[in-house]
């Protein structure tokens, strides 16, 4: 006997799209952007790699982050398309992936581009790019501010859910970007001062690249979370556990009830659908008693039982 029901929330609205780190991201992409054409000309002109990484650094962001607005915009135009079984919310995780790969791209630029001038050192114009660096710096603070906001509001729009349930991933990856910049304008800075005040003219590509591990570890993590939920690798899940216990709990089920089958995997944000097989449960036991009793997990929001 199966019995296949979604309670608490329609299918497709599981995707519930946070407004406020839509019109952030959008916002961040047009900042970052300018801000990346100023560290472009400016590295370029006054002759600092530490400056022009920075820079290429923060063009791939650019693109990066509006990618990750684009991904909120498909989300929410698509949420009430039927031909996504349940919902779109992997539409942003799928942005967060693809901008991971953008920040390994931003390091492998930066190692290069570092390389070429650790072995071929040009004059830079300290004064001049140091100036250029820290407005970057203060335009990446900003843009997490903004970002920060918007991951707040996203709590507060989702209501009380489990903190190890609930992530956006496609604002995280924004996020990661913008700390990223960040970041690179901190080594920027280090790497011209010294070499302004002490003739430490290495330390500029030296900076290129520690900048360049910083960022691919940042990319790393990421690429690791998106693709657990692209993959549906939920089973270590907490939410796994606490579907296993329900059954535990209820002996009235049957004195030898187990799980036959178990399958879990995320459709939204903090939000679970479940395929749930029970074996040698009570004769006659209702399915509607499992639904129940599995009700009190609000993050399992579509649930299939079978009893055998």
């Amino acid at each position: 006997m199966t019995d296949d029901r979604d309670f608490k929330t329609h299918t497709h609205a599981f995707h519930s799209g946070n407004q406020a780190a839509e019109r952030s991201t959008r916002l961040v992409m047009w900042i970052t952007f300018a801000t990346m054409a100023v560290e472009i000309v400016a590295g370029w002109w006054f002759n600092s790699m530490a400056l022009l990484a920075d820079g290429w650094h923060m063009s791939s962001h650019a693109v990066a982050i509006g990618l990750s607005s684009f991904a909120y915009v498909m989300a929410r135009r698509n949420a009430q398309n039927q031909r996504f079984a349940f919902g779109t919310w992997k539409i942003e995780i799928l942005g967060g992936f693809a901008s991971a790969l953008f920040l390994l791209g931003v390091a492998l630029l930066m190692v290069i581009g570092s390389t070429e001038r650790l072995f071929s050192p040009r004059p830079i114009a300290y004064k001049e790019a140091i100036v250029v660096a820290i407005l970057g710096l203060v335009v990446n603070l900003v843009c997490a501010l903004i970002l920060g906001k918007s991951h707040d509001h996203g709590h507060e729009h989702h209501g009380h859910e489990h903190d190890h349930h609930h992530h956006d991933l496609n604002l995280r990856s924004a996020y990661l970007h913008v700390l990223a910049d960040a970041a690179t304008s901190v080594l920027a800075i280090l790497a011209l001062f010294g070499g302004m005040i002490y003739g430490w003219n290495w330390l500029d590509p030296i900076m290129g690249f520690a900048g360049a591990i910083l960022v691919a570890v940042w990319a790393k993590g990421l690429i690791r979370d998106t693709s657990k939920v692209l993959l549906d690798a939920e089973m270590d899940n907490p939410v796994v556990d606490e579907i296993r216990e329900v059954v535990t709990a209820h002996p009235e089920w049957g004195e030898d009830v187990r799980i036959a089958d178990l399958h879990v995997w995320r459709v939204g944000k903090g939000r679970f659908a479940c395929i749930l097989a029970l074996e040698k449960a009570a004769p006659g036991l209702p399915t509607q008693a499992v639904h129940e009793a599995m009700a009190i997990h609000e993050e399992i929001v579509h649930l299939s039982v079978e009893l055998r």
